[in-house]
């Protein structure tokens, strides 16, 4: 990618309305490191060390009972920059539950925590490069960066691809949210197109009748479609 497209899909590592970028952007200009020091090898996973239900977060920390909230099902496709499939990719996910809290010692928010309901799951990516979560629907959160400022729901996204120039995180949003307009870290990315491919669709094809909504949420590591890189953040 050359930096024009680089400076389209990704956020500024300085965006004042993302205030906390203001003390975590760089001060100086960055030093780019010669081609022949760039390690192109990559983390190898197996599909040995998941469980059965890593995925499944409606399962996979269960205590005594269902987690509350809507059940939805996010399916996808990991692709590289030439829009070949990335086989055993490991995604990794976190989100708040459907009260907008996760289970973090340095939430605040007041709202009730599932006992039933941790939020995170881990999965590989199968021959076709696709992925299938299933978990519950987030709920938005108040959170510190303006005066009542709240998050649109939104699920956390961590790829490891085959080297580590496919290493990835990022966010998904859902579809017709009217908090997107409003949040800095979904409205950095210069480029509406770019914030286009963090919001999934819904998808009537995925949905399990009178169980779980579908939604399709692809991801692109590289190259001028790539899915953009969310700017680190404690929110």
């Amino acid at each position: 990618m050359t930096t024009t497209e680089k400076a389209a899909v990704h956020p500024p590592h300085l965006y004042p309305p993302y205030t906390s970028s203001l003390r975590r952007a760089p001060h100086e200009l960055l030093l780019p490191l010669p081609a022949a020091l760039r390690d192109h090898g990559g983390p190898v996973f197996g599909a040995g060390r998941l469980r059965p239900d890593d995925h499944d977060c409606t399962r996979n920390a269960r205590v005594n009972g269902e987690p509350l909230g809507e059940r939805i099902v996010v399916r996808g496709r990991v692709l590289d920059s030439a829009g070949r499939p990335i086989r055993g990719a490991l995604v990794e996910t976190w989100q708040a539950n459907a009260a907008g809290r996760y289970v973090h010692r340095h939430d605040r928010h007041d709202a009730p925590l599932d006992p039933n309901f941790t939020g995170t799951a881990r999965l590989l990516t199968d021959e076709r490069g696709e992925y299938e979560l299933v978990s519950i629907r987030p709920g938005a959160y108040p959170w510190g960066n303006h005066p009542n400022a709240w998050r649109p729901a939104h699920i956390h996204f961590s790829l490891f691809g085959r080297d580590f120039s496919e290493r990835l995180v990022s966010q998904m949003y859902f579809p017709g949210d009217p908090l997107l307009a409003y949040d800095p870290i979904y409205q950095g990315i210069p480029d509406e197109k770019g914030r286009a491919r963090l919001v999934s669709r819904l998808d009537l094809e995925l949905t399990r009748p009178g169980w779980a909504l579908g939604y399709r949420f692809d991801i692109v590591l590289g190259g001028e479609r790539s899915t953009p890189f969310e700017e680190p953040h404690g929110d």
